[in-house]
């Protein structure tokens, strides 16, 4: 499998292209659109024909690249998200995407928001804003439950093996990159950590919403596109 993985500085967002070598047919994960043409120039110098376009929510800190992608390239969009309603494909708890040689298996994840997905491929978990490095995301989405969140992380994601690598939506810590066995022994909000007092922290933490958050969102409720082009 190859992997790129993009960093969006202004948002601290994590975006990445997975492409099977022998097909050369790739999915992309999280675009941001102030990336476009990066992602363009890799798909172009790769000779990489892009399948789908993947969703782990609907984010509120960028706009997605969605539906510019699937105008450039042709690439279906995929989310577990209703309110997305431009997307072509509505994803589940175990539905199976396939990209040549490569299988995507998709895990339902929610608590960050109602409908955020996991993305399985090989050893690795695309966690979006579920599980970040050392953290996790936060609950100022309508629909947001720490519960859930908790159940998420420790009931999926931490039962993976230690080696499983994290890709996860948001540079952390100065990293980008994380496996499942550092998160179980050192993220301290679940090393030792119960289930009511993930609640009680997440209840007391602060919540910091993006500017233009609830601009954002609306245009990501269209796959990227402004509502001043939909109207």
């Amino acid at each position: 499998m190859h992997i790129r993985q993009f960093l969006d500085r202004p948002s601290g967002s994590l975006s990445y292209l997975l492409a099977c070598p022998e097909s050369k047919r790739a999915v992309m994960i999280d675009p941001v659109a102030d990336d476009l043409a990066l992602y363009l120039g890799v798909l172009d110098e790769m000779q990489w024909q892009l399948d789908y376009v993947l969703e782990t929510h609907l984010h509120a800190d960028h706009l997605t690249a969605a539906a510019s992608l699937r105008q450039a390239t042709g690439a279906k969009i995929a989310s577990g998200d209703a309110q997305m309603q431009n997307a072509d494909c509505q994803l589940q708890e175990g539905d199976r995407l396939n990209i040549g040689k490569l299988q995507i298996s998709v895990i339902a994840t929610p608590g960050h928001t109602p409908c955020c997905l996991t993305y399985h491929c090989a050893d690795r978990l695309f966690t979006g804003d579920c599980l970040l490095i050392g953290d996790c995301g936060n609950l100022c989405d309508n629909g947001a439950d720490a519960g859930r969140l908790y159940d998420s992380i420790t009931r999926k994601l931490l039962r993976f093996a230690d080696e499983t690598l994290l890709y996860p939506g948001h540079f952390q810590q100065g990293r980008q990159v994380s496996c499942i066995g550092d998160e179980r022994r050192n993220n301290p909000l679940f090393c030792g950590v119960s289930r009511d007092e993930f609640i009680a922290r997440m209840a007391n933490r602060p919540c910091q919403m993006a500017a233009r958050c609830n601009e954002i969102a609306a245009a990501n409720r269209q796959c990227g596109i402004p509502l001043s082009k939909t109207n």
